[in-house]
């Protein structure tokens, strides 16, 4: 009877570190993606400066579009030790913020031949696909990190070790509607 007694509290003892440990693995998971983003996040915030002074020469009277976006890299900035939820609305405001930018080169034909501008113009591009990819990588971490904890047997002990859901790294409203809408093509 004792050893049934002792097999039980091992077996117990062995289910809640291999809880623990599945939780913390899952918890540095979601950890390391949103460094990945962070990273991402600096090089693009690194980049609009050169972006906005390259746009000055050729826009100056533009005034009000590029201190929009010079607020909004520096808001993101800011935002970038205020989690998640935070981060991502920065971001979000980055993000408008630089379409009304390229939406302005389409008025300056010279700027838009500029080797410099279209470098610029590429580099941001490729940052952004990287950031989208890091979003996914996250959000997908977060969610199975979330789940974890959820579960069963878990549930009962995540609270109880300090383990709290993850906020996802999510698109607002604008580019939620940006990202479904249809292209339009003129001729």
């Amino acid at each position: 009877m004792a050893w049934i007694i002792i097999g039980v509290i091992v077996v117990i003892v062995l289910l809640v570190i291999l809880t623990y440990n599945r939780l913390v693995t899952l918890r540095q998971r979601t950890s390391e993606s949103w460094s990945d983003i962070s990273v991402q996040l600096k090089q693009r915030h690194d980049l609009v400066p050169n972006l906005v002074e390259t746009v000055k020469g050729y826009a100056a009277h533009e005034r009000g579009t590029l201190e929009a976006v010079t607020q909004a890299r520096n808001a993101a900035v800011s935002a970038s030790s205020a989690g998640p939820a935070a981060q991502a609305q920065a971001e979000n405001m980055l993000s408008g913020a630089l379409r009304q930018l390229f939406a302005l080169s389409e008025a300056y034909p010279q700027l838009k031949a500029n080797e410099n501008f279209l470098q610029l113009q590429a580099q941001l591009s490729d940052i952004e696909n990287k950031i989208a990819a890091s979003r996914r990588f996250y959000n997908s971490a977060v969610q199975e990190y979330n789940s974890a904890i959820q579960q069963f047997p878990a549930v009962m002990l995540a609270g109880q070790l300090g383990f709290k859901p993850s906020a996802f790294f999510e698109l607002d409203e604008a580019e939620k509607a940006a990202v479904n809408a249809a292209p339009q093509v003129k001729f």
